[in-house]
């Protein structure tokens, strides 16, 4: 899609949701505001509708769609302890709830109607009914000794395309069951894509027949001197599959030109000897690991050091047999070739090499994501989408490097470190997580922050989404992942989704803070080990 043509498709998006806005809180006879359900991320437009609720029980009939019935009987089973019937109504049910795909909204698009005789969900696509499905687990609630949906009319469609997490599995490797379990909570937030980091200095994590050495020499080792390990391409095949089930892509980053100690272990030939800097040297002695050496596998956290050789053709012939096997594992259209910290790297030769890799992920009918550092390349494919993890208040010019993809007619994805970092410590006295991106980082400031006021020069159009980084130096369970990211994964998704900040009475932090708290019971029924912040009204039931 060109430009233009992308931006009208923007517009039209932005068109609809003005016109939903005004009734996002509608106001009672009496002139008092309605109290209205608990949804995050924040939908389009929410009211109240005249009646009563609807009353769900055992044996409330779940009609349509048989993925969807499937999904929605899983989540409110585990909220209610309830079973329910699914496929034609009983004649003795008093309601029913019905869930149907109607083509002709915009993608990914919803409506729920409910009365007391029935709730109603209808997407304009496969994806759309699942994201009105999981709405409706957040709107079930406890009246009495029974269960509930409120009468509510809701529309709802995205504001971005792209609503990512990233999971770092190079630092600590995490196996398809946690991966897995990612994608279940991700999915519930209306959150489309997972970036598995799976290279780094630490460890190489995916199978590939072409460079078979990479798994055999390279992947068995972490941070700290955890033990490593790999995906096989079955269980590479099984994450994609399951992603898919719940209308997510997966996006494979293989790090490059720097963050590739680890190649060096399987493929010496390929690699520069480490950089090292009195920083790193420091820092190396403070964690109490050895230094960066080749031929040694790197258990510490110095980044920046390691780089491949920029001017070999070797080089881009492994990165050919890398990237073209893994493109062919993964139906989705990204492929992310990292482009970071490459501190060790000239400027000129980091340009050449960025610009090959991502002609290399072009050619094979991919769209590359890079980080924003690749934006000063004069010769990145064109496609080339960059991923901005700088501040929200950009330094040292990292929105002008990231503004370089825009000028090449591409987009942006916005991760800006000091907010959706999941992986930055709450508190300076938490157990897990780190404090560099000017962390602790609070709920509040998870939240507090406006994608299209990050870059200047930046226009809506312009960004393809938001994405919230797991890094995983800290990080081994999925008890971990779960401390860090919940809630504040959550603000991430409300980013990514809902109306633009001030767009909507809903999208403030006070808002945002009440109706996270509410969703507390569905999580903890769900088991997820969520960190219950005092910055959050938590509900008790």
């Amino acid at each position: 899609m060109n430009r233009r043509r992308r931006r009208t498709a923007f517009a039209s998006v932005a068109i609809v949701i003005a016109a939903a806005l005004a009734g996002c809180v509608p106001a009672a006879e009496n002139g008092a505001t309605v109290p209205l359900p608990s949804v995050v991320p924040a939908p389009t437009s929410i009211e109240s509708a005249a009646g009563e609720s609807f009353s769900l029980g055992a044996g409330t009939p779940i009609t349509g769609d048989p993925d969807a019935a499937a999904a929605l009987t899983a989540v409110i089973g585990a909220r209610t302890g309830l079973t329910f019937t699914t496929g034609s109504p009983d004649a003795r049910a008093t309601g029913t709830v019905e869930l149907t795909v109607t083509a002709g909204g915009a993608p990914e698009s919803y409506r729920i109607e409910v009365d007391d005789a029935s709730v109603v969900v209808t997407g304009a696509d496969a994806a759309g009914l699942f994201y009105g499905v999981q709405t409706l687990t957040q709107l079930v609630a406890p009246e009495g000794d029974g269960w509930i949906v409120p009468a509510v009319v809701i529309e709802d469609a995205p504001r971005f395309a792209y609503r990512g997490v990233m999971l770092d599995v190079a630092r600590h490797f995490h196996p398809v069951e946690t991966v897995k379990a990612y994608i279940d909570r991700a999915a519930g937030l209306k959150l489309n894509a997972l970036h598995l980091h799976l290279s780094d200095d630490q460890g190489w994590r995916i199978h590939l027949d072409s460079r078979p050495k990479l798994t055999e020499l390279a992947s068995g080792t972490a941070v700290g001197g955890d033990s490593g390990g790999f995906y096989t391409k079955a269980d590479y095949r099984e994450i994609v599959e399951y992603a898919a089930s719940r209308h997510m892509i997966v996006v494979p980053e293989i790090d490059m030109p720097g963050h590739t100690h680890a190649v060096g272990l399987a493929y010496p030939e390929l690699a520069e000897a480490p950089v090292l800097n009195d920083q790193m040297l420091d820092q190396s002695q403070g964690e109490g690991i050895a230094a960066p050496a080749a031929g040694s596998p790197y258990e510490g956290t110095v980044v920046g050091f390691s780089s491949l050789k920029i001017h070999d053709e070797a080089t881009y012939d492994f990165i050919a047999d890398v990237f073209g096997e893994l493109a062919a594992m993964t139906p989705g259209p990204y492929v992310h070739l990292g482009g970071d910290e490459s501190l060790g790297t000239e400027p000129d030769d980091f340009a050449e090499f960025v610009a090959r890799a991502s002609d290399i992920i072009a050619d094979l009918g991919k769209t590359p994501i890079a980080w924003h550092e690749a934006g000063d390349s004069p010769d990145l494919a064109d496609s080339t989408i960059g991923q901005y993890w700088g501040f929200v208040t950009p330094t040292d010019g990292m929105d002008e490097t990231a503004r370089g993809f825009v000028e090449n007619g591409a987009q942006l994805i916005l991760s800006p470190a000091d907010a959706i970092y999941l992986d930055m410590k709450y508190a300076a006295d938490a157990p897990l997580g780190l404090t560099w991106a000017n962390g602790p980082t609070s709920v509040e400031r998870a939240y507090s922050w406006e994608p299209a006021d990050v870059i200047p020069g930046i226009e809506e159009g312009d960004i393809l989404g938001v994405e919230a980084p797991m890094w995983a130096e800290t990080v081994r369970t999925l008890h971990d992942i779960d401390q860090l990211a919940f809630p504040r994964i959550a603000a991430a998704a409300e980013a990514a989704w809902s109306p633009p900040t001030g767009a909507s009475r809903l999208r403030t932090w006070e808002s945002f803070r009440k109706r996270v708290g509410a969703l507390g019971p569905l999580w903890t029924s769900l088991g997820i080990g969520f960190h219950s912040s005092d910055e959050i009204p938590w509900a008790a039931e």
